[in-house]
């Protein structure tokens, strides 16, 4: 945050420090040059908007269609994919440059799509409502656009504004605000003007608002200190620019794979050329078959099947409400090893819940959880509460009923609170047991009230009954039993107060991690006994109310599942050490007592930074923590390896979901800044649909590896026949325009079927693959490696076999070219698992390879025996012998690599 300064840009001076907090109010009003009751002039205003610029935040540019369009060939493989097309073009190789540039062209449009799609999906969440905002300008009340705000602008805000821009307080009556989005603290802050030390943190600062956040009950004044990108949350939007965007698990291993693999391609073809030459070839001839090896060798289809793989799976995440923004967000979720999220409103419900009541002879449990009426008051046995055999349960209830100013709305099916939360919750809890809200407000009426305020902890609120006048009071335990001179038993009758029992009892609930109130009861002579010392003494305690932010549904098993699956779940929030610890191990993020398990801002912040890392891979809580502290947390957790997912939906987890490797946003209850630095955002706010994401994640990852285990092979043996063919100073096996042919349909028609490959069982209880694994395993390699010399001894065995026996040069190559096709045919069956068989995964269980097969083997029937065909791809008719010789290798291939697979299993199973 920072205020005017004295510099020629800057129309109002400035104090030395951005501490607000610590000054008087008058000493900012002095310091803003503005009068508290007038507040600036209509032309001072004009004048400071002008220097200051308009109360907004910088606008994140996106992106046109072009550049996302570019974006779609920045990879190695299309580099040389392109230098092939051009140079097969300049060779007036026409047809093989036109294939070329179509798997270029048709990768890019699928991938600009699929981006389109997410940005208008992320549009439709956008919230378009502007604010408005009550100031004194030239001693008159006026409402303006919040962007015309300016710092010395006297600003009024009621129940039910948001703050339009930082103010610091200089008149608050009964002043409370809901921090959550921008702190994480999960109930409302009571405000007020006092001057604070300059050390107070910005989630204690109780005599400044901050714009963004929302005004749940009283009213108050403030002057304007920060607008734009000067206030809280325009730091927070400034850490999201600094924080770095880091590239995918899988981007970093296919980027890596792909250099390496092109520089192997461009060896293998500059090797080709020089041997062509010193064998006494021409020139021309051999830059055509350096060129024919690059195209054969280069695995024209992986970066359409990285595209399309990863959109079928951007598809299904769609289909369980998460909006996919970077496609390969969805394969990083599936390489997590460690989860950080946000705790109001992500992992709860951000809802308050009364979760039990406490009488001075009985202890109940409330179920039901959030603002929807569902639920049930019961007893120590288990049986619905019955409030005629406890008066002090029945008073209770009806105390934090009507000492309570919030409302309870149901619209379109959704139930919400007007008013606070905490009110909210009694209301709720009233409900439950039977009492109707609406009714016992007719029944006693209010007449009077005293406010809450920070200095009497409590409300209080007379009423007019067939009884007379009744009190009702609820506050701070120690506040409530302090006005308190008995105590109400189970028949109403009035007992000793036995003050130790009742904090004893407010203390254990507490250990849980609940807020705690205290309720009372009395009965008044007259309407004008009610005041504040008046009441002093004269009250009956009635009982306890104990809530805080339940766990969403879901959200315990969906942490079960990450642990299960090998990924470590941490919380991480602005809240209270207690109630975040409590809320963890309801979520079972906390089990046991360990030492370090939970951290606070305060003791992150002491530790060095030799112990900073271990400390933070060892915790599971992180309280009350700075939005500079999460996106340090994450930072650390990243420099220990880990792929890193944040979830959040506050203004304060913006630059940890920015620096994450993917950062993951709620859609209903996120704000604006949240969503836009996120790479998914949950359109249903159910922290469960991580754990699925998780799982497709997982899926996506295996097809792409199966996808280039099937791949390799064919690619390395079509470049390593041309390169021998070369060497040997033989005819060409295959010819270049064959290599496109091959490439291009069974990418297409085979290839790509396993995209839509189902997950295996038991893909969730696997550990998560280590960040520094390389994208093949030694046993792939190895796999990938054996196939290949299938394939090259098979295509030289059936093209030499077909000539000794008379056949053309064009009949030999049209069976080279089939068994090329057949054998990955086959191969394609085998690659459905890595470790398994075909049986194993069911032959039926995904029918697109079975399309897939059917339509490649009409297209190895036309381009073997349609004449049209026979001419632009230089193929020939073969006879049924050839097949059968072609279908022998094929079944030899499919033997060879399950012999392979049954041989690891049983390592594996020995070992």
């Amino acid at each position: 945050m920072a205020t005017p300064s004295t510099d020629t840009t800057r129309s109002a001076p400035a104090p030395g420090t951005n501490a607000h907090h610590a000054l008087a109010a008058h000493e900012v009003l002095l310091l803003l040059e503005t009068d508290r009751r007038d507040g600036l002039s209509e032309s001072e205003a004009a004048h400071r908007l002008e220097r200051y610029g308009p109360n907004q935040l910088p606008v994140v540019d996106t992106a046109g269609p072009l550049a996302r369009f570019l974006r779609q060939l920045n990879h190695p493989l299309i580099y040389v994919l392109l230098a092939a097309g051009t140079v097969t073009l300049l060779l007036r190789e026409l047809v093989d440059s036109a294939v070329i540039f179509g798997v270029v062209l048709v990768n890019a449009v699928v991938g600009f799509i699929q981006e389109s799609k997410a940005e208008a999906a992320l549009d439709a969440l956008r919230s378009m409502v502007r604010t408005h905002a009550r100031v004194r300008r030239d001693g008159q009340v006026r409402t303006i656009p919040s962007e015309e705000l300016v710092p010395g602008d006297i600003a009024l805000i009621e129940a039910g504004d948001k703050v339009p821009a930082d103010l610091r307080l200089i008149e608050v009556a009964e002043l409370q605000v809901d921090e959550s989005a921008l702190t994480g603290e999960s109930l409302p802050v009571v405000k007020d003007e006092v001057v604070l030390a300059d050390s107070t943190p910005v989630a204690d600062r109780r005599n400044m608002l901050y714009s963004g956040t929302l005004v749940t009950s009283g009213t108050g004044t403030g002057v304007v200190v920060a607008t734009g990108a000067e206030t809280e949350l325009g730091e927070i939007h400034r850490l999201v620019g600094t924080a770095e965007t880091l590239a995918t698990p899988l981007t970093r291993k296919l980027t890596a794979f792909s250099k390496l693999l092109t520089v192997v391609i461009l060896g293998l073809a500059a090797v080709t050329f020089a041997v062509g030459l010193l064998r006494g070839e021409r020139a021309t001839e051999m830059f055509t078959a350096a060129v024919a090896l690059a195209v054969g060798a280069i695995p024209e289809g992986l970066p359409a099947a990285v595209t399309i793989t990863l959109a079928i799976g951007v598809n299904r995440m769609a289909r369980r409400r998460a909006v996919i923004r970077r496609m390969p967000a969805v394969e990083t979720l599936g390489s997590t090893t460690v989860v950080c999220s946000d705790k109001t409103g992500t992992l709860t419900e951000n809802q308050m819940t009364v979760r039990a009541l406490w009488t001075p002879h009985h202890h109940y449990e409330v179920t039901g959880a959030g603002y929807q009426p569902d639920g049930a008051v019961l007893d120590s046995g288990g049986a619905p509460a019955a409030l005629d055999t406890d008066q002090a349960l029945r008073w209770t209830l009806v105390a934090g009923a009507l000492c309570n100013d919030a409302r309870l709305d149901h619209t379109d099916g959704t139930w919400a609170v007007l008013g606070d939360p905490t009110e909210g919750a009694m209301l709720v809890a009233a409900t439950k047991a039977g009492i109707d809200p609406k009714n016992l407000r007719d029944e006693l009426p209010r007449v009077a009230s005293i406010p809450f305020n920070s200095e009497r902890k409590y409300m209080a609120t007379l009423h007019t009954g067939s009884d007379g006048a009744v009190a009702l009071v609820k506050g701070a335990v120690e506040r409530i039993v302090d006005l308190c001179a008995d105590q109400m038993g189970p028949t109403g009758r009035a007992e000793p107060l036995d003050r130790e029992q009742i904090l004893a009892a407010a203390e254990d609930l507490a250990h849980r991690g609940l807020r705690v109130l205290g309720t009372a009861h009395g009965h008044l002579a007259s309407e004008g006994d009610f005041d504040v010392e008046a009441i002093r003494g004269r009250l009956t305690f009635t009982g306890l109310h104990a809530m805080l932010d339940p766990p969403r549904p879901g959200a315990i098993d969906a942490v079960r599942s990450c642990h299960t699956a090998g990924i470590d779940v941490k919380m991480i929030t602005g809240d209270h050490a207690a109630t975040a610890t409590a809320v963890a191990e309801q979520l079972g993020i906390l089990t046991g007592d360990e030492p370090g398990r939970v951290l606070t801002g305060t003791e992150l912040a002491s530790l060095t930074p030799e112990e900073y890392p271990a400390a933070v891979e060892r915790a599971s809580v992180f309280a009350r923590v700075s939005p500079e502290q999460k996106l340090r947390l994450v930072e650390g957790l990243q420099g220990r390896h880990h792929i890193v997912a944040m979830t959040g939906d506050g203004v304060n987890d913006a630059p940890a979901l920015q620096q994450a490797d993917i950062g993951v946003a709620m859609g209903l209850g996120g704000t604006e800044v949240a969503k836009e630095a996120a790479d998914m955002v949950l359109t249903d706010d159910n922290f469960a649909t991580i754990e699925a994401a998780v799982e497709e994640g997982r899926g996506v990852f295996d097809n792409l590896t199966k996808f280039i285990v099937w791949t390799l092979p064919t690619n390395m043996g079509e470049g390593l026949v041309i390169l021998i063919a070369i060497v040997l100073g033989s005819t060409l096996p295959i010819l270049p325009v064959q290599i496109l042919w091959i490439n291009m349909t069974t990418a297409i028609a085979l290839g790509l079927m396993l995209a839509f490959e189902p997950k295996e069982a038991g893909i969730m209880q696997r550990p998560p693959r280590d960040p520094q694994r390389p994208l093949l395993t030694g046993a792939l390699v190895i796999r990938i490696l054996v196939v290949s010399a299938v394939l090259i001894g098979g295509a030289w065995w059936v093209f030499e076999f077909e000539q000794t026996t008379g056949s053309t040069a064009e009949e030999a190559r049209t069976a080279a070219l089939n068994l090329f096709v057949v054998v990955e045919a086959f191969y394609l069956f085998s690659c459905r698992s890595l470790t398994h068989s075909v049986w194993h995964v069911g032959v039926f269980s995904n029918r697109w390879i079975l399309a897939g097969a059917s339509v490649q083997a009409l297209g190895q029937i036309a381009i073997t025996y349609l004449p049209i065909m026979n001419t632009v791809f230089q193929t020939s008719p073969i006879s049924a012998g050839v097949w059968l010789r072609i279908f022998a290798v094929a079944a030899a291939t499919t033997v060879i690599v399950a012999i392979d697979k049954r041989l690891r299993r049983q390592l594996a199973w020995t070992s």
